[in-house]
């Protein structure tokens, strides 16, 4: 996706000095994190330096449409937790969780917006993986009622939406500073520093016997806690 000629980004772009965080912004970042990984930490840091946050929120999905059976909330609760511990601009929020059936991001965004009012700006971050799929999310198209969204993309990627959301890209893209200036309603671009990390695989490796290679590419992917907690509760086996 290549955005509509703008003027530059400006400050927003870089990451927030302590004289610059007085940002009432909150980052959203869904996931069924099963287990989180470093990726998923490097794209929360990512968008709060770029985006100058004042916070990102772990969305903990109870029980993702799109995906597998996750493991148990309260084990996946517990491994954010020892992944954003010493992250004091990270925390997570457990609603999706809490609410029965199973997870919409729409829902989560309009059950925000009752708590929080409607000034507030909301971002919600996204890989663009996610975003060449999100015409199959339920009302995608009043996502941004709620929220902005964030794309991370890497320098990398080529990326292949559909042109309804070429077009839905085009007519809502902004420069990163814009999403100060509103409670939602834009879709802004953030650089994502490559982590290959995925949940899948690291699900494959903890079957896999203990030795070797397979623990060296664990710790490279997995906080030190988290891989504690794992091998505590002998997840994944």
């Amino acid at each position: 996706m290549t955005p509509p000629a703008s003027a530059d980004d400006g400050p927003a772009d870089r990451p927030s000095s302590p004289s610059q965080r007085t940002s009432s912004v909150i980052g959203l970042l869904g996931g069924s994190f099963d287990p989180i990984h470093r990726g998923h930490l490097q794209l929360a840091r990512d968008a709060l330096a770029q985006l100058n946050l004042a916070e990102v929120r772990f969305l903990l999905a109870g029980r993702p449409w799109q995906k597998r059976e996750p493991t148990s909330p309260s084990h996946r609760a517990a491994m954010v937790l020892a992944a954003i511990r010493g992250e004091p601009r990270f925390t997570l929020d457990l609603r999706e969780v809490e609410r029965p059936g199973p997870t919409y991001t729409i829902d989560t965004l309009r059950e925000l917006r009752a708590a929080l009012g409607d000034d507030l700006p909301l971002v919600l971050i996204i890989g663009s993986d996610q975003f060449e799929r999100l015409d199959t999310w339920r009302e995608w198209n009043r996502l941004l009622d709620h929220a902005h969204l964030a794309v991370a993309r890497r320098a990398d990627a080529v990326l292949a939406p559909s042109w309804t959301l070429q077009e839905y890209f085009n007519a809502h893209w902004a420069p990163r500073a814009a999403v100060a200036h509103s409670a939602g309603g834009r879709i802004v671009e953030i650089d994502m520093t490559p982590v290959d990390a995925s949940a899948t695989e690291i699900r494959e490796l903890l079957a896999q016997p203990e030795g070797g290679r397979r623990d060296d590419r664990l710790a490279e992917v997995v906080p030190a806690a988290v891989l504690d907690y794992i091998r505590a509760h002998r997840l994944y086996r």
